[in-house]
């Protein structure tokens, strides 16, 4: 069954909302994009918008993991080009964001899965898994984030598509996506902790002396050494400002992927991750604020920052 091109308009629109009001830095980064590939990355923007809030909601786990399974079929469909497969029983009509994201695989060639393993990251957060090692973190950010700039690479326009090794820029867009997720775990510590999830990796807690030997790591231990007169602050520190450094080197190899892609599909990367890298840059200046707050930026650095990315991505 085809959509209507009204439908799909219609659709498109909904998803570039979405990704306005819910993924301030995602957007500053593809105002540049050429508009079928900016609406394309909004449907996957929204798909994923979706597919995060089942994972962060208050459902019971049960029901989070139904939903998912529910996302995951229609998914299949989509990616097998058959008709879009009712979620929750809406029709296709009603479902804007598989609308929009059926436009985008019909219009640009998506790799077969990845957002499938974004569905399986998700999974890993619904059933509560923590990590002991650094190893094991990166194999989440793999599937939540570097799953999306694998994706966002079939979107963005190619400097020379003929000479580009595909497979090496696809490392690239993974290691970018990784170095983001990164830096939004360092952003979101304390609120993690109070959700009830803790992503830093075990082996790093207790080489900072943040906890002892808990196995696995007890969410409300770690919120616990968060205040200020805490006795684990200082290893608190050391440890955000270890893994930012870490985050900055999977930044460093990731950025790359910019001298692949065409100027204004480079000029919207360079913008997107120019943010994450300033916030990075905030939070290993003051890593003590990621123990009593959320670490963002205001937006009017944002929109400095962004505009700097767009002009080094033009010449």
């Amino acid at each position: 069954m085809s959509v209507a091109a009204p439908a799909i308009a219609d659709a498109y629109r909904h998803c570039e909302a979405v990704t306005r009001a819910e993924a301030a830095n995602f957007f500053y980064g593809i105002r540049l994009l050429p508009r079928e590939r900016r609406r394309a990355i909004c449907a996957v923007y929204a798909f994923a918008r979706r597919i995060d809030d089942i994972g962060d909601g208050t459902l019971a786990r049960e029901e989070k993991l139904r939903q998912l399974d529910a996302q995951a079929r229609a998914l299949a469909a989509v990616e097998q080009g058959a008709a879009i497969t009712p979620v929750n029983g809406h029709g296709a009509a009603s479902d804007p964001v598989m609308v929009a994201l059926a436009g985008a695989y019909r219009s640009f060639p998506l790799p077969r899965g990845a957002l499938g393993e974004l569905i399986e990251g998700v999974r890993m957060d619904v059933n509560g898994v923590s990590y002991e090692g650094f190893d094991e973190l990166v194999l989440y950010c793999r599937r939540v984030a570097g799953a999306i700039g694998r994706v966002c690479l079939a979107i963005f326009g190619l400097r020379d598509a003929a000479q580009t090794d595909r497979a090496a820029a696809e490392r690239l867009a993974d290691e970018l996506g990784v170095a983001m997720q990164l830096t939004n775990i360092l952003r979101d510590v304390r609120e993690d902790a109070e959700n009830g999830r803790v992503y830093l990796p075990a082996e790093d807690l207790r080489r900072f002396g943040v906890i002892e030997g808990e196995v696995p790591v007890d969410p409300a231990s770690v919120l616990a050494k968060l205040g200020p007169g805490a006795a684990a602050q200082d290893g608190l520190v050391e440890l955000v400002r270890f893994e930012a450094r870490r985050a900055r080197q999977w930044f460093q190899r990731g950025i790359a992927l910019t001298r692949l892609l065409d100027r204004r599909s480079a000029a919207s990367v360079l913008a997107m991750a120019g943010i994450y890298v300033r916030l990075l840059d905030r939070i290993e200046a003051r890593p003590e604020d990621a123990a009593r707050m959320r670490v963002s930026l205001p937006v009017r650095e944002k929109v400095w920052v962004a505009a700097r990315g767009m002009l080094r991505g033009g010449r």
